[in-house]
């Protein structure tokens, strides 16, 4: 039996502390030397960034991209390969996380790579993609994207593929299937290959491959005769189960019975041309596109179909920008679907602030919050604004350039790396712009998305081109929960000041209510086991801990008694997720998750132990049960025996490693890895432990 302890916020000290801790001397030389290994990772400029490592398809499509675009690959061609087969499966084909069994897209996107760079079909590993190919069903299987890719060369046929007429682009926004109801990445992936899709181009493949006629990928096809494969369900049977595939099935045989709108169609190039501006308006100065690959991709092709040269401004800065995602070690190149610049910066800050680093003992902790604060974006511009107009701009982005798509989750953790390290910044104009921003991105049922206001029309996955199932970005806990803490954290700053500032004052109600409204969502969303879904980190360890994280400062702060504290439900529900929690904590003291629970809910906090989700389990117990608990313990000590110092590669600190990829970027379908996960979460853990055992630890970060 668990024992729980009555707590203040997070930025309040337990109320009974433990008895004397014989683990804390080494929790604080553990954080010591992630102290360390912290500001060894750290950039000139005082941020942090690591690498986000994902599957072959974003370094395969990029040189399928250069192949179409005539860009000389050779410089790279050996590290290219050397990279691609470095994760090769041991089954031959290639997975979507490490230790996986192969993703037949991923195989197939990068044997036709590796075949592009030169690689003989003849080669060992070739053949072992072959064989794990047919076994997974060949060509034929592949996604809706691999699809367009292949056919980009004429090795899958257009007319297999959905229709994506460009005129689009013209449906008003307040139509149900308007570009602007969709996602964000969605939209910023889709606009580009409208122009791809009315272009229906056929690029040339090296010559040794297009000696072939164009039949080389027919050693993947288990029926090389019969390529035009349906996408979509048979059509009877719809009718009587879901009336949008119904619909959006119709549609796209209509369209593809008048041959896409392509000709005698008055519309057609005015639309192509608002693409084309489209393209052009959302491309930074930088050359990026929405932070992330696949629309920059889709851009560069875009622009080339509509007379765009290699030489023009548009396309040397998109090139150049892909580049800047290129990363190049021992184990060859490859290209990163994203850069994860703010999100690391800080999360590594609020590590940092757990673990006794702050500006008053490290001033270069200054340079860290000044890099994040010119991050904000104040522009008077982004997607957001379509159904969103009144709202002040205050959102911060993942990544290094990106002001069209600030996003919720990064602005929830900015706001609680700034206050949590310096809180005379609540009444700063970049914290309550920041706040502003989330309370005006509050969802009609009470919980946050990412990127977008209301952004949950479901029976958009129904449309044939999504069979990754995301195009709607709706409420999801993990996110509702960061944006609770950080609330939680900016009422808690400003309520322990003596006097607190005018405009802390002015968000209380706002703040209170918005808190209200997303604990009916919370309470509705709760799986019968007691955890939360986490959409954008695996998974309902991520979930549960995100929501756990946030209520301890709702529950006993005096700015927060008449909500919701003496109610018996949320009492209820809080002790349900910290039992399941309990329940699922492995053998060996950690706490891990597949991403097979994405597929089957039944594997929800199964699988081998990590760092990462070790760390979130800790953090969503430590409000709830004394540090001396088995559960804490047992926890802690995992950590400690799993860090592993850095000396090996030139450093003085410690930490984490782990293969698995504990990012979510669609369920099912695509997941990262995040380098600094390792780092900066057990970080957070070990330091709330320390301070809840003992008081919070004052440590040394290395040498000046």
């Amino acid at each position: 039996m668990s024992q729980t302890v009555e707590i203040g916020s997070p930025v309040t000290k337990v109320t009974c502390q433990a008895d004397y801790d014989p683990v804390l001397s080494r929790v604080h030389r553990s954080l010591e030397l992630s102290l360390q290994h912290a500001r060894d990772l750290m950039q000139p400029d005082g941020h942090w960034c690591g690498e986000v490592r994902t599957n072959a398809t974003t370094t395969a499509e990029h040189i399928l991209l250069c192949q179409a675009l005539g860009v000389n690959l050779e410089a790279d061609r050996e590290a290219y390969i050397s990279w691609l087969f470095s994760t090769q499966g041991s089954d031959g084909g290639w997975s979507l996380v490490p230790d996986h069994g192969g993703n037949i897209s991923a195989t197939v996107e990068a044997y036709l790579a590796l075949k592009i760079l030169g690689v003989s079909e003849d080669e060992r590993e070739m053949r072992k993609a072959r064989a794990y190919a047919l076994a997974a069903g060949g060509v034929a299987k592949v996604r809706i994207f691999t699809r367009i890719y292949l056919a980009l060369f004429g090795l899958f046929p257009w007319e297999a593929i959905p229709e994506l007429p460009a005129e689009l682009i013209l449906i008003p926004s307040q139509l149900p299937v308007s570009l602007d109801r969709w996602s964000s990445w969605a939209r910023a992936t889709v606009i580009p290959l409208l122009i791809v899709s009315h272009h229906r181009p056929t690029y040339p493949l090296p010559a040794e491959i297009s000696d072939h006629n164009h039949t080389y990928l027919d050693k993947l096809w288990c029926d090389p005769s019969n390529k035009v494969i349906p996408y979509t369900p048979p059509l009877a049977p719809s009718w009587n189960s879901d009336p949008f595939v119904s619909l959006f099935t119709v549609t796209d045989a209509i369209l593809h019975r008048c041959n896409g709108l392509r000709f005698f169609n008055p519309l057609r190039r005015f639309a192509r041309r608002k693409c084309v501006n489209w393209i052009l308006e959302h491309q930074e100065i930088t050359g990026d596109i929405g932070d992330i690959m696949p629309p920059l991709h889709g851009a560069m092709l875009a622009l080339t179909l509509e007379g765009y040269s290699l030489n023009s401004d548009p396309i040397r800065r998109g090139l150049e920008a892909i580049e800047r995602f290129a990363c190049h070690d021992a184990s060859g190149k490859r290209i990163q679907t994203t850069a994860s610049a703010c999100w690391d910066t800080s999360l590594m800050l609020i590590g940092l602030s757990d673990a006794g680093v702050t500006p008053d003992q490290q001033p270069m902790i200054n340079n860290s919050l000044s890099w994040l604060q010119q991050r904000q974006i104040l522009d008077q511009h982004g997607d957001w604004r379509v159904f969103n107009p009144d709202l002040h701009p205050g959102g911060f982005s993942f990544g290094y350039f990106n002001t069209w798509y600030p996003d919720v989750d990064d602005t929830a953790c900015a706001i609680l790396a700034m206050t949590r390290q310096d809180a005379s910044l609540i009444h700063s104009p970049s914290v309550l712009h920041a706040v502003n921003w989330l309370l005006g991105m509050q969802n009609a049922d009470g919980g946050w998305g990412a990127f977008d206001r209301d952004n949950n029309d479901w029976y958009l996955n129904k449309i044939p081109f999504s069979d990754m199932e995301g195009l709607c970005d709706p409420s999801t806990p993990d996110v509702t929960g960061h944006v609770l803490e950080a609330f939680g954290m900016f009422l808690a700053v400003g309520s322990s000041r003596r006097k607190p500032p005018s405009a802390y004052s002015a968000c209380l109600d706002r703040i209170n209510l918005a808190f209200r409204r997303a604990m009916y969502y919370l309470s509705a969303t709760q799986e019968p086991s007691g955890a939360w879904y986490g959409r954008w980190g695996v998974n309902y360890i991520y979930g549960t801990s995100a929501v756990l994280c946030a209520l301890p400062y709702f529950l006993h702060e005096k700015h927060c008694s008449t909500l919701l504290a003496s109610d018996d439900s949320l009492a209820q529900e809080v002790a349900q997720a910290v039992r399941w929690l309990e329940i699922v904590q492995n053998a060996d003291g950690g706490w891990g998750e597949t991403v097979d629970s994405y597929r089957d809910p039944s594997q929800a906090g199964s699988g081998p132990s990590t760092a990462s989700q070790t760390a979130w389990a800790l953090m969503a117990l430590l409000p709830y049960l004394r540090p001396s608990t088995e559960f804490i313990r047992r926890g802690v000590e995992y950590l400690l025996r799993t860090q592993v110092q850095t000396s090996s590669t030139g450093g003085k600190g410690a930490t984490w490693h782990e293969r698995a990829y504990t990012g979510t970027g669609f369920p099912n379908h695509f997941y990262f890895g995040y380098s600094f996960y390792a780092h900066y979460f057990p970080m957070m853990a070990l330091g709330r432990y320390a301070y809840a055992a003992g008081g919070r630890p004052c440590l040394e970060w290395g040498n000046n």
